[in-house]
């Protein structure tokens, strides 16, 4: 690979996104340009932290981050080969092309002896993503009913909206993200459910409105409905964030909860293996082995094929679900 680099442009604003150069229109058009061309929040956010450690990476080495060189990107690659995974060494790099498209520059990934390396880089180490894994119903359910939500007539309130977010995040396959912007005036009940609409998902950045219906279990201890009804009835308003932190002396805060605080409450509820992608990754198994039709598991999870249901599917278990136990031998 070349080892020239190119003349720098203006350092960019990281901290800022993308620095994009606008052509001379209006203030309303700069604003719908600048939403199209940078995404939602979230990728924003990601752009702004891929590129900040990629700067930083360059600032170690001396180097001159962009325009970026087939032959730093290969160096900063390698850098990342033995400390993270293919998947997330790919999203750097693709953040990195998106900087390069954004200013209408050819992206340094074309390069073919770059495209080598990331290759080699994919051999060594592999690509396959680490998948959380699943847990069974049952696992769930008796980490409900050990849930100790009273103390002497007193709510716990940590305790009922771990409780809350546990049989949301697994009944409604939602992805944290979704779980912590959820807001308590975009529920409803009717007489046989709890619908609870919502927008901006990562498949859906449009902003369109989605749905989750959520329904009556048989057992008041196990039921979604019942309990989003008393976590409302303890929040005491009628809109806002439905999510929310608890403060030291058992009160409610009007602060919602971050994503990592899903992934904490996962952790401590079921155990340190679990993550919060797992309560998505659950409902879809437990589906499956119910004999859900993909198409009805696809309503509630948001996907749009049923290649990424099978992909979410954790039916992986050597001994538990072995073909050769089904024949007669």
């Amino acid at each position: 690979m070349n080892q020239d680099v190119s003349p720098a442009l203006p350092a960019p604003n990281l901290s800022q996104g993308l620095d994009l150069v606008l052509p001379p229109v209006g203030p309303d058009q700069q604003r719908y340009l600048l939403k199209g061309l940078q995404g939602a929040a979230n990728t924003q956010r990601a752009y702004r932290s891929d590129l900040s450690q990629y700067q930083a990476f360059c600032d170690r080495q001396g180097l001159v981050a962009l325009p970026a060189t087939p032959a730093v990107l290969g160096q900063y690659a390698t850098h990342l080969a033995p400390l993270k995974k293919w998947s997330t060494i790919a999203r750097h790099l693709a953040s990195i092309a998106k900087w390069h498209e954004l200013h209408e520059l050819e992206s340094p990934l074309s390069d073919r002896w770059l495209k080598a390396t990331l290759n080699g880089i994919q051999r060594e180490h592999g690509t396959h993503a680490r998948q959380s894994p699943a847990f069974s119903v049952a696992q769930l359910k008796a980490v409900i009913l050990g849930l100790e939500t009273q103390s002497g007539g007193v709510p716990r309130l940590v305790a009922v909206r771990d409780k809350l977010v546990l049989l949301l995040g697994f009944m409604g396959a939602f992805r944290r993200s979704e779980l912590v912007g959820l807001q308590v005036q975009r529920v409803s009940f009717t007489e046989d459910c709890a619908i609870i609409s919502y927008y901006g998902s990562k498949t859906n950045q449009r902003g369109e409105i989605e749905e989750k219906a959520f329904f009556y279990s048989p057992d008041p201890l196990l039921c979604p409905v019942r309990a989003l009804r008393a976590w409302i009835e303890l929040l005491g308003r009628v809109g806002g964030p439905l999510l929310v932190r608890v403060e030291k002396g058992n009160w409610l805060s009007s602060q919602p909860l971050g994503a990592s605080t899903i992934d904490k409450i996962v952790k401590r509820r079921l155990g340190a293996g679990y993550s919060a992608h797992s309560l998505r990754a659950s409902f879809v198994t437990a589906a499956k082995l119910k004999g859900a039709q993909d198409s009805e598991i696809m309503q509630q999870t948001g996907h749009k094929t049923p290649a990424m249901i099978r992909r979410y599917t954790r039916l992986d278990s050597i001994k538990e679900h072995n073909a050769a136990k089904k024949l007669d031998w």
